[in-house]
């Protein structure tokens, strides 16, 4: 039997996306390339909702988030940013490392700050060059909620907006146009379902102006030397990683083919699912309510549970693999991924193997009722 990856990323790849890596090496300066690249592009608009240039780097999702800094943040630079757990710290450490005035609003893991918080930090701070937001903490499980009103905010103080939203695009809405996003960036092996290594960022005009403008000191990851060489003959300035590229254009086909209003209603689903099932067991989500991600199910750990063990027995026994907490959450959480080609298949045997890990381990819970509450939530597919 196969693992089912359960995890925040890399999640579960179709065999339709992986068969799609077997293509032909091609020459990159090539005719063949121009066809795949700009299907790439035009595909990666419709997932983001977006007319804004495409670069989709052959990196990690960090990458992706590492360049959305770069081009944009100087020293001296005022920044508002949130931060609520281990990635949202991340980008708020590589923002301070550029030398910025970093405007940071802490909260505890598992809540967000709420928008009055971020008002208020646009209205004392009126010289605020950006705003950086991690859209969903994978860390912690959490999910930002309300990204369509930041807009107001950013364009009053003719500030950028900058979403990471490496572990939920895909699988919620996120109209980059729409919300008046300027950089935006994700990960392909999360809700897209495609391999790891191909991390997509979108960039508005006002965006793109800057960033030509005031290219920083870096090479590999300029998008202005990208923004050149896609203009002029629609080709990357250093050498792809065709076959991830391959497998991507077919993760996007997918979606495509389903539909993005059902992709995202499959999500939310099957995240319904997941949580009021595996709390009908017994455990006790992380986040708060209003907080919680769609795409990373953060769970308590019960009374005396080992980590390690209890997730190694997980993989061993019933082949389901789910990840552990981080920094001062390791050995307090674990995280069920709920993203990518997400099913009622992957919800109930991800229950019923919870259940019976714990029942092996001792502990009393109701898996019945654990199935059945979650079986009752996936009838609205």
């Amino acid at each position: 039997m196969e693992y089912l990856s359960m995890l925040p990323g890399p999640t579960n790849v179709p065999n339709r996306v992986m068969r799609a890596m077997l293509a032909p090496i091609i020459n990159h300066r090539s005719d063949d390339f121009v066809e795949l690249y700009t299907d790439v592009v035009a595909k990666t608009q419709q997932v983001f909702e977006t007319q804004n240039d495409i670069v989709a780097l052959s990196a990690s999702g960090t990458g992706a988030v590492e360049a959305g800094v770069v081009n944009l943040v100087k020293k001296g630079d005022k920044i508002i940013i949130p931060v609520n757990g281990e990635f949202s710290g991340r980008l708020a450490q590589l923002i301070e490392g550029q030398g910025a005035n970093v405007v940071k609003l802490q909260t505890p893991p598992g809540q967000n700050a709420t928008f009055e918080q971020i008002k208020e930090a646009f209205d004392n701070n009126k010289d605020v060059k950006a705003f950086y937001v991690v859209h969903n903490e994978t860390s912690t499980g959490t999910m930002v909620n309300y990204l369509d009103k930041v807009s107001d905010l950013t364009s009053r103080n003719d500030a950028f907006y900058v979403v990471d939203s490496v572990s939920l695009l895909g699988g919620a809405q996120l109209p980059v146009d729409k919300w008046n996003i300027d950089v935006c960036m994700t990960g392909a092996q999360k809700a897209i379902a495609a391999p790891p290594g191909i991390s997509p960022i979108s960039v508005s005009a006002k965006a793109k102006k800057y960033m030509i403008a005031n290219p920083p000191p870096t090479m590999y990851f300029n998008l202005a030397r990208y923004f050149k060489y896609y203009d002029e003959e629609k080709h990357t300035p250093f050498t792809p990683a065709l076959p991830l590229l391959y497998a991507y254009r077919e993760a996007l086909t997918i979606m495509l083919e389903e539909g993005l209003q059902n992709v995202f209603k499959r999500h939310k689903v099957c995240s319904d699912a997941l949580y009021s099932g595996l709390s009908a067991m017994g455990l006790t989500p992380f986040a708060k309510e209003e907080d919680r991600s769609i795409s990373i199910v953060a769970l308590n750990y019960l009374e005396g549970l080992q980590d390690k063990t209890f997730r190694n027995t997980l993989a061993d026994k019933f082949k389901v693999l789910v990840a552990g907490g981080f920094g001062d959450l390791k050995g307090k959480v674990f995280r069920v991924g709920c993203m990518g080609e997400v099913s009622p298949y992957h919800v109930m045997r991800t229950i019923s193997a919870i259940s019976s890990t714990l029942a092996m381990m001792g502990y009393d819970v109701d898996a019945q009722a654990g199935l059945k509450t979650a079986e009752e939530k996936l009838k609205a597919l």
